[in-house]
């Protein structure tokens, strides 16, 4: 059984004394998602990353929201993989839809950096979906399979055991419009027919997350479909009471 996953995706929020206090306040929290088996992570930015990582509980997941794909060289303001490793970090987001629109994230350079994450026995969690003209024209699920199959390319059964999918339809992001558990567990379901079409059985074990404008009034909606192991969340993952919130919900 697939153990479900509440990630909260903090983008560019919080400053490290901030940090600091949620991840303290989030202990207790953990206990109870483990017992429930619930995974309970954060991705907070770069200069917060240490501070979680040394106050959350042990339990706590700790993403970053990117990584470079070379482990060092000329690249001015980008953060390498063995970075990471050195705070204690082995899960990282890849491809979040804000990162494709703002700063050219290709299904290609995602590719490339699921590969150098996993090459480094880290967790990567693969962000997919579709702007609202797509979702409106009807071409959803051929966007997302190419996302699927350009970002997954030249992967193993054995290499994506541990991978993680987010759908994130992006016309749901920060918009207050909510795709319906039924758009979300259709495309949920359609993306683990894309990955059992290219990995075999292994499909039936990676988690896929939904997310876009998640709260902890629908999230057990979404949680309820069979193909929805999780959510990757925004807005509602800044404040401790609303996280909680989240979690309460699904227990």
């Amino acid at each position: 059984m697939r153990r479900k996953l509440l990630l909260g995706n903090w983008k560019m929020n919080k400053l490290v004394s901030e940090a600091r206090d949620f991840a303290l306040a989030s202990k207790p929290l953990v206990g109870t998602a483990l017992k429930n088996n619930i995974d309970l992570g954060v991705a907070p930015t770069y200069l917060s990353l240490d501070t979680v990582k040394k106050n959350a509980d042990k339990g706590m997941i700790v993403a970053a929201q990117n990584v470079h794909f070379n482990d060092h060289g000329a690249f001015t303001g980008e953060i390498s993989i063995s970075m990471l490793k050195e705070l204690g970090i082995d899960w990282c987001l890849i491809g979040h839809s804000e990162r494709r629109e703002y700063d050219n994230e290709t299904n290609e350079k995602c590719n490339l950096k699921i590969k150098a994450l996993i090459a480094n026995d880290m967790v990567p969690v693969y962000c997919c979906g579709e702007s609202l003209s797509t979702f409106e024209a009807g071409n959803t699920k051929a966007f997302v399979s190419e996302q699927i199959r350009v970002g997954l390319r030249d992967l193993t059964a054995a290499d994506v055991k541990n991978l993680v999918v987010a759908y994130e339809p992006i016309w749901s992001i920060g918009t207050g419009k909510n795709a319906s558990a039924e758009i979300a567990q259709d495309i949920c379901s359609f993306i683990r027919s894309i990955l059992k079409e290219m990995f075999g059985n292994v499909a039936n074990d990676i988690r896929i997350l939904y997310g876009g404008s998640v709260k902890p009034e629908n999230v057990k909606a979404y949680l309820s479909c069979p193909d929805v192991d999780g959510a990757l969340v925004g807005g509602a993952s800044l404040k401790i009471d609303s996280y909680e919130g989240l979690l309460t919900n699904i227990l």
